[in-house]
């Protein structure tokens, strides 16, 4: 899952990228309203985690920009603790969440899951999702075959794999997979996803992932009929 994060303390900001990125989001940051406001209307985010005392353009200003455009971008704000009014006007923007400084970051984790999942609207329970015979466990990182074996994942076969899960049967580009499993800085024009559909292959079987030569991959249900050409 791809995310943006808003915020304008350095430390808090350095803090929850490095956190996130080991429970498996590609993570994008900005520090000012002005740049967050842009990448989130350029970007297929999956969740905007949005601080409202921004610089340069308050995050109040943010979200209502986004929804005047249409940008329908799930968002959790993050307020001072006893600004009551702020997470008020925060809904009333169009905030999905709200967050409290200080906070636990096991608590923001849960409600960045909640509200993909709410967004998605996937059923998952117990952090687990099952798709095409296969159960991708969220909260370890792992995967379990129909035989019952079970794969650790990487980080990045993780997002992978989580992605292909979600969107069985379709035609995915090398485009718009890098876009939710890679970081803003990542070399897009790189074979990385090549590179990390073999590993999922190796584990998973050759005939899970389908190459579509000049359109991208297919993540091959078995209770379905693939695309046609």
């Amino acid at each position: 899952m791809r995310l943006l994060l808003v915020e304008d303390d350095t430390e808090l900001s350095s803090s929850l990228h490095a956190r996130l990125k080991r429970e498996g989001f590609a993570v994008d940051i900005a520090a000012n309203g002005v740049d967050g406001e842009f990448m989130g209307n350029e970007e297929p985010y999956d969740v905007v985690i949005l601080d409202l005392g921004l610089p340069q353009r308050s995050g109040l200003e943010v979200l209502q920009h986004w929804r005047q455009r249409g940008n329908r971008v799930p968002v959790i704000v993050l307020t001072a603790r006893d600004a009551w009014h702020e997470r008020v006007d925060g809904f009333k923007a169009g905030a999905d969440d709200y967050l409290g400084k200080p906070f636990h970051f096991e608590e923001l984790l849960v409600r960045v899951q909640a509200l993909i999942r709410r967004n998605l609207q996937a059923s998952v329970p117990d952090q687990k999702l099952d798709c095409c015979g296969l159960q991708l466990d969220e909260e370890h990182q792992q995967v379990t075959t129909p035989e019952g074996t079970v794969f650790d994942l990487t980080g990045t076969e993780f997002r992978l794999l989580r992605y292909f899960m979600l969107h069985p049967g379709k035609i995915l580009t090398k485009s718009r997979l890098t876009e939710h499993v890679y970081e803003q800085d990542f070399d897009r024009d790189s074979n990385v996803i090549e590179v990390y559909v073999r590993h999922l292959r190796r584990k998973l079987g050759e005939w899970r992932i389908l190459t579509r030569r000049g359109q991208g991959y297919i993540f091959i249900d078995p209770a379905k009929p693939e695309p046609p050409v």
